[in-house]
C-alpha cells in the first residue's frame, strides 16, 4: 500500500529527521498578533478549506446527529492557526523517554500486588476505581495472563517557564486520543508555511514529522497478525456518541488499506448483548472472532451507566483478546500509581538501567498524596501553586486555585478517608505566547500555553519485544487563562511543533 493512496492523509507517515544544520535554522515565530489583517484573512480561509479537504474533522455538537451518524453535521477540529515554538533539545528528550515508559508501564502491569496494595485506600471511596480493582483482582484469582500484551500510550508534559525542566503532566494507557488528526494539523502547518513562506518567513522543515496514525496502525496491525487468526477483526470499543468519531475512522482506514485488517466498532452495551465467550477463550461479538480490544472508551464512569457495561469489560478481560488496554494497564496509567513511581525509590523496583531510572526522574513534577500533611498545609496557603487530582481521565475533572483550598479544608475538618480519591501536584507554569485559536470557523487571538503529548506504542509477545518505540505526537494549546487541557472537552485545540 503506497502513501499515496487517496485514503491516507498526505505524508502522515514515518517520522522525517529534523535537519539541525546552522544555516537551517530560521528566525523564531513572530508576534502573531500584530499580523497583517489581509495575510491573516487569506491564511484562515485557505487553513479552513484543507482542514475540510482532509479530513481534519469532528462532530458539530450543535447537530444532534453528528455523534452518531458518519458524514452528518461535519466541523473542522478546533485548531492552531500556526504552530507553537518549542525548544529541539527538550523535544528530543520527550521522544526518548516514551520507550523508557512504556518498559514501565509493562513491568507494572506484571505486579498485580503493587496495583492492589497502591490503589487499596482509593478503592473505598472511589467507586470507579474499585470495580476496575475488582475486575483486576478476579483476573489475578483465575491467573489470567495477559502473555501478548499491546499499550498504545500518550505521554503528556509542560516546559516550565522558570526552571526550564521538561515536567510530565500524566500519562495516558487508555483511549490516547487524537492520532488521527494530529498529523493533519502537522500537515496543514506545513502546508501555510510553504504557501506563505514569503510573507512568514518560516521554515516547515522545523515542524517535526508526525506518524502517530501509522505507527498506532502499525501497532495494531502487528498485534492482530500476534493474535494468530486470520478472520478475527480489531474491535473499537466506542462510547454512544463520538463527535470526535474521524479520528477513530482514520485508523480503521489505515488498518483495512495497508493491513487488509477488518474493524468493527461496537459500544460496551452492545458487547454485552451480542458478546459470547467460547470455552477456548475466543470472544465472539456478533459473527466476528475479536482478535483485538481497542478501548476508545470504558475511562470515564460515564462509560457505565449500567450493569450491562461492567459485565461487557469483565467479559472482554476474560476472552484471549488482545486488550489495548488489558485492565492491568489501565490501572497502571492512574494518577495514584504515577504519584506513587514518584516515591524514592520505587522506580528501582521496576526498573536496573540506573540512567533509564534518573531520566524518568528528571521529568517527574511534585507529586504527593493527601496524607502528606505539610504539602497538605502549604497547598492551602499557597494553592495557586498546586493542582488537586482525582483518578479520572478526559479533561475537565482537576481542582485548582481558591476551589482547591476549600475542598482540602473540607476534607482535613471531615477528617473521612475520602482523601485517598485524590493526589496534589506540582502546579507548571508554561511559556504564555501570542496565539490564534480557530474553532467554528472563527479566528480567536489569545495568549496561549501548549501541552506536548508524545504517543508511544508497546508489544510484547511472552519474552518477545516486537514494538517499543514513540509514535509521534499531539500538541494542544489553550488560553493561558483556562486551567484544563482536554480538546475532546472544549477546552484546547490540536497544534503542532516548530523546533526552534
Amino acid at each position: 500500500m503506497t502513501p499515496s493512496s487517496p485514503f491516507l492523509p498526505i505524508k502522515c507517515g514515518r517520522v522525517e529527521e529534523i535537519n539541525t544544520q546552522e544555516e537551517n535554522l530560521t528566525k523564531p515565530m513572530p508576534n502573531l498578533h500584530i499580523m497583517d489583517p489581509k495575510l491573516l484573512q487569506s491564511m484562515v480561509y485557505d487553513a479552513l478549506v484543507w482542514s475540510s479537504l482532509h479530513g481534519l474533522v469532528v462532530g458539530d455538537r450543535n447537530i444532534q446527529r453528528s455523534g452518531k451518524v458518519p458524514g452528518v453535521g461535519m466541523v473542522h477540529a478546533p485548531f492552531a492557526l500556526l504552530p507553537m515554538s518549542f525548544p529541539e533539545s527538550h523535544w528530543r528528550q520527550a521522544c526518548e523517554l516514551a520507550p523508557i515508559f512504556n518498559e514501565l508501564v509493562d513491568r507494572v502491569s506484571l505486579d498485580g500486588e503493587f496495583l492492589q496494595d497502591s490503589l487499596s485506600r482509593t478503592k473505598k471511596v472511589d467507586a470507579f476505581t474499585s470495580r476496575l480493582l475488582d475486575i483486576h483482582s478476579m483476573m489475578l484469582q483465575n491467573n489470567k495472563n495477559e502473555e501478548i500484551r499491546l499499550g498504545l500510550h500518550r505521554s503528556d508534559y509542560m516546559l516550565d517557564e522558570q526552571t526550564k525542566l521538561l515536567l510530565q503532566i500524566e500519562l495516558n494507557t487508555v483511549s490516547s486520543s487524537f492520532p488521527g488528526l494530529s498529523c493533519l494539523v502537522s500537515e496543514l502547518h506545513r502546508s501555510l508555511l510553504n504557501q506563505f513562506k514569503e510573507q512568514l518567513g518560516l521554515d516547515s522543515g522545523r515542524i517535526p514529522g508526525n506518524a502517530s496514525l501509522s505507527q498506532f496502525a502499525e501497532a495494531l496491525a502487528k498485534a492482530w497478525k500476534e493474535y494468530n487468526n486470520p478472520r478475527a477483526v480489531v474491535m473499537i470499543v466506542v462510547q454512544t456518541e463520538e463527535r470526535n468519531m474521524y479520528d477513530q475512522h482514520w485508523l480503521s482506514t489505515v488498518l483495512k488499506e495497508r493491513y487488509d485488517v477488518s474493524t468493527i466498532r461496537k459500544t460496551l452495551a452492545e458487547i454485552d448483548e451480542q458478546g459470547v465467550l467460547l470455552p477456548d477463550g475466543t470472544l465472539l461479538v456478533g459473527d466476528h472472532a475479536i482478535g483485538v480490544i481497542y478501548f476508545r472508551a470504558g475511562y470515564t464512569p460515564n462509560d457505565y451507566p449500567s450493569e450491562s457495561e461492567w459485565r461487557a469489560r469483565y467479559l472482554m478481560e476474560q476472552s484471549s483478546a488482545i486488550k489495548c488496554p488489558s485492565i492491568s494497564y489501565h490501572l497502571a496509567g492512574t494518577k495514584k500509581i504515577q504519584q506513587e513511581l514518584a516515591k524514592p525509590n520505587v522506580l528501582e523496583r521496576f526498573l536496573d538501567n540506573k540512567d533509564d531510572i534518573a531520566k524518568l526522574r528528571k521529568c517527574f513534577a511534585g507529586l504527593w498524596s493527601l496524607d502528606d500533611s505539610s504539602i497538605v498545609k502549604d497547598a492551602i496557603e499557597r494553592p495557586e501553586f498546586y493542582v488537586m487530582k482525582p483518578q479520572r481521565e478526559g479533561g475537565g475533572n482537576n481542582i485548582y486555585g481558591d476551589d482547591m483550598r476549600k475542598a482540602l479544608l473540607r476534607l482535613q475538618e471531615e477528617g473521612t478517608e475520602e482523601n485517598a480519591a485524590y493526589i496534589l501536584m506540582q502546579r507548571i507554569f508554561p511559556t504564555i505566547a501570542p496565539s490564534l485559536l480557530m474553532r467554528d470557523g472563527i479566528c480567536h487571538k489569545n495568549h496561549a500555553i501548549s501541552e506536548l503529548g508524545i504517543y508511544s506504542a508497546y508489544l510484547r509477545n511472552k519474552e518477545n519485544v516486537i514494538m517499543n518505540e514513540h509514535c509521534g505526537y499531539l500538541m494542544r494549546t489553550k488560553v493561558s487563562s483556562s486551567n484544563e487541557g482536554g480538546v475532546a472537552a472544549g477546552f484546547a485545540v490540536l497544534d503542532s511543533v516548530y523546533l526552534t
